[in-house]
């Protein structure tokens, strides 16, 4: 089985829960420290083969499609401050990362999803993130998303009953509808409830006629470019290069250097475990 995380959702999702009870006195590291712990507690319950994607920068290739598109505009700088040591620090962990530029986290997962799933050595994979998009990844029960948040693992079936289309046609539903975390509106007069009608009998935006969404048409299509998630990155030639085998020797110095020395001990005496059992 293996394991993708989305480390820029993570290091987001952990800032904000310590927000909610730390008074606004954010430590330097203390949502890089709560994503570390999360991870571990995967290979703790068993994760043998994982990875971590992150946004090494915040814009990509879509800012240039539309100028709307999310950037990095507005997010705190004690948050922003955390994106770099975090990938420091799973790098150390022995985690392998893949720190996007160009392209987005979510592109890097819906890679090695792709990559993966194409292992017939490969169970299950699971990719670790609420974000939609991700839905259009999802393959029959082999390739599945897990929103920890909602405590739900989706396969093809749960992602039809959520949003009334096959994972497949997720872009083009979210083009259609919008996303505003991403930036982009959607198509006027369209919601939800039609966008699935529309798509369930034709299909992909391509096979609509075109008096369905006249002068719209070019937009739903630049919108669905947008949604659409890139599958074609070399992550990786071998699904083995993701199996975890214990921190560097460097990586108890840094826990001690972010204020946390029980997060090595405890990930030591996980490789020792680990170890063992190889």
């Amino acid at each position: 089985m293996v394991h993708l995380i989305d480390g820029t959702y993570e290091l987001f999702r952990h800032f904000y829960g310590l927000r909610s009870f730390n008074k606004g006195n954010d430590k330097q590291f203390g949502a890089v420290v709560g994503v570390l712990y999360g991870v571990l507690e995967r290979i703790e319950k068993g994760a043998t083969h994982l990875g971590v994607a992150t946004d090494h920068v915040i814009e990509s290739f879509r800012n240039k499609l539309w100028s709307e598109y999310k950037t990095g505009q507005g997010i705190e700088p004690v948050l922003f401050a955390q994106f770099h040591p975090l990938e420091e620090a799973l790098t150390l962990m022995g985690v392998v990362v893949w720190p996007m530029n160009e392209l987005e986290a979510d592109d890097a997962l819906a890679s090695a999803a792709h990559l993966a799933a194409a292992n017939p050595q490969v169970e299950k994979v699971c990719i670790w993130t609420p974000d939609k998009d991700l839905a259009q990844c999802v393959r029959e029960d082999r390739v599945v998303q897990v929103d920890s948040r909602a405590k739900a693992i989706r396969d093809a079936d749960a992602v039809f009953n959520k949003f009334g289309v096959t994972p497949v046609l997720i872009p083009d539903y979210l083009a259609l509808v919008g996303d505003s975390a991403d930036g982009y509106p959607g198509i006027s007069g369209v919601g939800k409830r039609s966008a699935t009608r529309l798509l369930n009998r034709y299909g992909p935006i391509e096979n609509f006629p075109s008096e369905v969404l006249g002068q719209q048409r070019e937009k739903a299509l630049l919108f669905k470019r947008l949604a659409t998630l890139r599958m074609d990155e070399p992550l990786f030639t071998d699904v083995n290069e993701l199996q975890w085998r214990g921190p560097t020797s460097a990586f108890a110095e840094f826990a001690i250097k972010i204020g946390e020395p029980a997060l090595g001990e405890r990930t030591n005496k996980v490789a020792a475990k680990v170890i063992q059992h190889q």
